[in-house]
């Protein structure tokens, strides 16, 4: 992690890196991608940040990453800061679309945060 700031990507073997690590892993066995560690790390981030200290979410799309991301936060009562840039839309019910106040009303983003979409 460059600057020691750790990038997590839950999604990763989703589609065709996933099939492309598959094949990989005939000529070069050992790969391993341990998806629950990285789950656990983003978890175990969120929610272990000590007081006064703050989390913060810039979601770049929707999809994993954002449901990812927003349920750490969810760990620790939720994010004090979120930007969210996408072009989803809300009328189809989608997390990707989704309006922040849905995070908020989850736990996923403080009530007394500001959070910002952006499509």
């Amino acid at each position: 992690a460059k600057m020691n700031i750790p990038v997590y990507c839950p999604a990763l073997t989703d589609g065709s890196i996933g099939d492309m690590l598959y094949f990989h892993s005939f000529k070069n066995p050992g790969l391993v991608v341990d998806l629950v560690q990285d789950i656990r790390a983003m978890n175990d981030e969120a929610r272990t940040v000590g007081r006064p200290k703050k989390t913060g979410m810039i979601i770049l799309g929707g999809g994993v990453p954002k449901h990812h991301i927003n349920n750490a936060n969810l760990m620790r009562n939720g994010a004090d800061f979120s930007v969210s840039i996408n072009t989803a839309q809300e009328f189809d019910g989608s997390d990707s679309g989704a309006k922040p106040d849905e995070a908020v009303s989850w736990g996923k983003i403080r009530p007394e945060a500001t959070p910002v979409k952006v499509h």
